[in-house]
C-alpha cells in the first residue's frame, strides 16, 4: 500500500476542500496527532501537515479510532506531552463521505453492494474514491490543547497519559467531524470504558455484589455483563441503513409522516445546551420508527430508547440496538447491582447530553386512551439532575396519532380476554405482512417542552408523579382529532343502531363545529361535515372493519356489531378527553342544587382520574364554568328547578356512560368477592359479568365490556383501599357500588331504541 501511495503521489494530493492551517498560541509550537487507520490516510494527513507547517512539521501518531487499528500510539507521545510545555497538540483525521443523494450524504442499501460502508472504505476502495470522487474526502482538524493543560486534566484519571491524550484527540475530532457528517451521528464512543472504569462505580458495584455473596472480581464481571445487556451500541452505518428501511416499511402502509419543522428546529436548538428526554404516546409499534425517522431526517442525534427485554430477539434486537435501543428487564426487584448499572447508564447519558426516549405508559394503549404513567425511568432522570449531572433536563411530550392503526384487531382480542402474541421473528414477519392495505398518514405533534429544573421542588415521589402527569396532560392536549375519530364518536353514540348517511353527516357537522369552535388540534384543515366527506371516511372505516355498510335497494345504512364497536371506540378514545369535562358537567347539571352540582363534578373527576389526565383543579373548574356560561348563561339558576339545561351537542352518552358502566361491573364484582381478589381471576370474572349485563341490557355500551377499562377501575379500587381485605371493606365496596350507580343513573341513559341523536 505504501508503494501504491508513493506511486500515486498521495502525499502531494490537494483535496478540493482543505481546512485552514491551525494556529498555535504565541510561544507554542505545533505538534500534529494523526488518527489514521491506513497508509493512504497517513500519507494524506502527513502531506497536509507539511504543507501548512513546513517540511519539518512535528507529527505523532495516536491509535486509530476505527476498528481496523493498523496504527498504534507513538511510544514517544507521553514523553512529548509531559515535557512539552510549549507544545500545542492538534489532532487530524481523514473523513470519508458517502455520495450525495437528495441533498444528504447518508448511506443507502445500495452501498451494501459496494463492499460496505463508504465512510470506512476498504480493499482499494479508498484509493478509487480519492481518485474519482475527491470531493468525498475531507481532512478534519480537532480543537487543539497545550501539553500543560493535558497534563493538568490528566491528574486523577485512571488511564495512562498516552491513552488519555488519545481519547481527548478522538473526542475533539468527533466534534469536528460532525460538522461534516451531521448531528445524526452523535453517539457515545467510550460509554463502557467510562462507566466501568469509574472508581466510584466500581466501589459501589463491589459493595452491592458482596451483599449477594460475590467476590470483587465476580461483581465487576457481573456489572460488565449487565451493561452489555442494557446498553445501545450505535453504528452510523446501521443508523443510515435502518432509517432507509424504516422509510420503506412505513411507506408500505402509510402515506406520509406529518410534523411541524419549526418544532424540530426548536428542539434541536434546545438539545445543543441541555439533555432531552422524548416521551411519546404509545399507540403502535410504528411509534419509535416514525419518531426515529423524522429525527434522522432533520439531522438530530439518535435517541437512546428504552425497550423491553422481550424485544431483544434475533434479528430485530441486534439491529435496533445498533440504532439506539437499550433493553431493560421487565423486573429486577431485589437485584440492586443491576439497578446500579442501569442508573449509572442513565446518569452517563444525561451528563453527556445524549437524548433519551421511552414510553411513560409502559406498553401500547389497548383502548386508544393514554395509560397511567410509570415513574421508574423518570425518577432516575430526576435523580441524575439532582446529582448535578446536568444544569437542567427538558422533557419533550410527543403525541403520535394515526389515521388508522393496523394493531387494532389484536387490541380488541386482548381487551376481550385474549392473550398478547409473544414477540418473535415470526411475529415481526406478520407485522410486516399486515401492511398490505393503506392506513392513511402518521401525525407527530410536539407539545411545549417541560423543564425539570423549573418543575421539581424537593424531588420526592410526589413531585415526580406531578411531573409525569403534566407530561401526559400535555401529550393529550397535543393529540389531534382525526376524521376517523370524529365519525367513530358519532357512530358510537348510536349504540350500533343502523343510520343513514344524512343522519351521520348531520351529527358530524355539529361535533365538528364544537371541535373547531374550541380550537382543538386536528389532522386536516376541516373535519368531515358534508355528506361526501363523511361518506369517504365511512368507506375507509368499512375497509378497516370499523363499521358495516348495508344496502337494500337505494337505501344505504351503516351500523356496528359489538366487535366493530370496540374497534371504533379505540379511535374515539384517542380524543375522548376533549369531551369528558363537558360530559361531567352535563351529568352534574341534573343535581338538585349548585352545591350538588359541584359535588358531582368532583366525584366524577375523582372517579375517572385513572382514565383521563385532567387540568389542575382551579383550571378545570374555570373551564367548566366558561363552557357553561358561554352556552347557557343562567345555568346556575336553572339547576334543580325542573327546567333541565340542554347542552348541544350532548356528549355524556358517549364520553361518560361507557366508563361508568364498566366501573359498575367492577364495583358489583367487588361486592360479590370475599377477601382480597386475585387480579387475573377477578378481571376474567368481570368480563363474564359485563357480558351478562350487556345481554340483559343492564348496561347499554358494547365498549363497556372491556378488560382494559376494568383495569382502570381496579386501579381506582386499590387507590381507595377497596382491594385488600380489611375491616369494613365489604361496606366500603357496597358504598362504592352505590356511588357509581347513582352517577350512572344521572347520565339519563335511555334504552337503545329511545336513544336520541346528538342533536337537540
Amino acid at each position: 500500500m505504501r508503494l501504491l501511495a508513493d506511486a500515486l503521489g498521495i502525499s502531494r494530493v490537494r483535496l478540493p476542500a482543505e481546512p485552514p492551517a491551525p494556529e498555535a498560541p504565541p510561544g507554542h509550537r505545533l505538534v500534529f496527532l494523526l488518527d489514521a487507520s491506513t497508509e493512504l490516510e497517513t500519507q494524506l494527513l502527513t502531506g497536509w501537515a507539511r504543507r501548512v507547517a513546513g517540511p519539518d512539521a512535528e507529527i505523532l501518531h495516536v491509535e486509530s479510532s476505527r476498528i481496523r487499528r493498523r496504527r498504534r500510539t507513538d511510544p514517544r507521545l507521553a514523553t512529548v506531552v509531559r515535557d512539552g510545555a510549549d507544545a500545542w497538540f492538534v489532532p487530524l483525521r481523514v473523513v470519508w463521505l458517502p455520495a450525495e443523494r437528495q441533498g444528504r450524504r447518508t448511506v443507502s442499501w445500495v452501498d451494501l453492494l459496494k463492499l460496505g460502508d463508504p465512510r470506512d472504505p476498504r480493499w482499494l476502495r479508498d484509493y478509487l474514491i480519492l481518485l474519482l470522487f475527491p470531493d468525498r474526502v475531507r481532512i478534519v482538524v480537532g480543537e487543539g490543547a497545550s501539553g500543560a493543560s493535558l497534563v493538568a486534566d490528566h491528574a486523577g484519571d485512571h488511564r495512562p497519559l498516552d491513552g488519555f491524550v488519545t481519547r481527548r484527540a478522538w473526542l475533539a475530532l468527533d466534534r469536528s467531524e460532525r460538522a461534516e457528517r451531521g448531528d445524526r451521528y452523535k453517539i457515545p464512543r467510550f460509554l463502557a470504558e467510562d462507566i466501568l472504569g469509574d472508581p466510584t462505580f466500581q466501589g459501589k458495584a463491589v459493595e452491592l455484589g458482596a451483599r449477594r455473596g460475590l467476590s470483587p472480581r465476580r461483581s465487576l464481571s457481573r456489572a460488565r455483563y449487565y451493561l452489555s445487556e442494557i446498553a445501545a451500541t450505535h453504528s452510523p452505518f446501521l443508523i443510515d441503513l435502518i432509517a432507509n428501511l424504516i422509510h420503506w416499511v412505513i411507506r408500505k402502509g402509510y402515506g406520509a409522516i406529518h410534523y411541524d419543522p419549526a418544532s424540530i428546529r426548536q428542539i434541536a436548538k434546545l438539545g445543543h445546551d441541555h439533555p432531552l428526554v422524548f416521551l411519546p404516546s404509545h399507540k403502535s409499534n410504528f411509534d419509535r420508527l416514525s419518531l426515529q425517522f423524522i429525527l434522522w431526517e432533520n439531522d438530530l442525534p439518535p435517541n437512546h430508547t428504552a425497550g423491553g427485554i422481550n424485544m431483544n430477539f434475533f434479528p430485530v434486537g441486534p439491529l435496533v440496538r445498533r440504532t439506539g435501543v437499550f433493553f431493560i428487564r421487565r423486573t429486577f426487584k431485589g437485584n440492586d447491582l443491576y439497578k446500579h448499572v442501569l442508573t449509572s447508564y442513565i446518569d452517563y447519558l444525561v451528563e453527556r447530553r445524549f437524548p433519551l426516549e421511552w414510553y411513560m405508559e409502559g406498553g401500547r394503549s389497548r383502548t386508544g386512551k393514554l395509560r397511567p404513567p410509570r415513574y421508574g425511568l423518570l425518577s432516575w432522570v430526576v435523580d441524575a439532575f439532582k446529582r448535578r449531572k446536568a444544569d437542567d433536563v427538558y422533557l419533550i411530550p410527543v403525541s403520535i396519532a394515526y389515521d388508522h392503526i393496523h394493531e387494532v384487531g389484536a387490541y380488541v382480542a386482548e381487551v376481550t380476554g385474549g392473550t398478547k402474541e409473544k414477540e418473535s421473528f415470526v411475529w415481526a414477519l406478520k407485522f410486516y405482512r399486515s401492511l398490505r392495505r393503506r392506513y392513511g398518514d402518521i401525525h407527530i405533534r410536539f407539545a411545549e417542552p417541560l423543564s425539570v429544573a423549573q418543575s421539581i421542588g424537593s424531588g420526592d415521589e410526589l413531585d415526580v408523579q406531578k411531573l409525569a402527569f403534566e407530561v401526559m396532560y400535555r401529550i393529550s392536549m397535543a393529540t389531534p382529532v382525526t376524521p376517523t375519530a370524529l365519525v367513530a364518536t358519532v357512530m358510537l353514540a348510536s349504540r350500533g343502531a343502523a343510520r343513514d348517511l344524512p343522519s351521520i353527516a348531520g351529527d358530524c357537522r355539529q361535533l365538528a363545529r364544537y371541535i373547531e369552535g374550541r380550537d382543538l388540534p386536528t389532522t386536516v384543515p376541516s373535519l368531515p361535515s358534508t355528506e361526501p366527506e363523511v361518506a369517504s371516511t365511512l368507506d375507509l372505516m368499512v375497509d378497516h372493519k370499523l363499521v358495516t355498510r348495508l344496502q337494500v335497494g337505494r337505501r344505504v345504512v351503516f351500523w356496528m356489531n359489538p366487535e366493530q364497536t370496540l374497534r371504533s371506540s379505540y379511535y374515539a378514545n384517542t380524543v375522548m378527553h376533549y369531551f369528558v369535562p363537558r360530559g361531567i358537567a352535563e351529568v352534574a347539571l341534573r343535581a338538585r342544587d349548585l352545591d350538588g352540582f359541584w359535588a358531582d363534578v368532583w366525584a366524577l373527576r375523582d372517579l375517572l382520574k385513572f382514565e383521563f389526565y385532567f387540568a389542575a383543579r382551579e383550571e378545570f373548574e374555570k373551564a367548566i364554568v366558561d363552557e357553561l356560561d358561554a352556552e347557557v348563561a343562567d345555568w346556575r339558576e336553572r339547576i334543580g328547578t325542573g327546567k333541565p339545561v340542554q347542552l348541544s351537542p350532548s356528549v355524556a352518552d358517549f364520553a361518560i356512560l361507557p366508563f361508568l358502566e364498566a366501573y359498575q361491573v367492577v364495583a358489583d364484582q367487588l361486592v360479590a368477592t370475599e377477601g382480597t381478589p386475585d387480579q387475573k381471576q377477578f378481571l376474567a370474572a368481570c368480563l363474564d359479568r359485563g357480558t351478562l349485563y350487556r345481554l340483559e341490557r343492564r348496561i347499554l355500551c358494547d365498549e363497556s365490556v372491556s378488560q382494559a377499562l376494568y383495569e382502570g377501575a381496579v386501579l381506582l379500587a386499590r387507590n381507595r383501599g377497596l382491594w385488600e381485605d380489611s375491616d369494613g371493606v365489604t361496606e366500603r365496596r357496597e358504598e362504592f357500588a352505590r356511588e357509581v350507580e347513582r352517577l350512572r343513573s344521572a347520565t339519563g341513559a335511555f334504552e337503545p331504541a329511545e336513544r336520541p341523536s346528538l342533536r337537540p
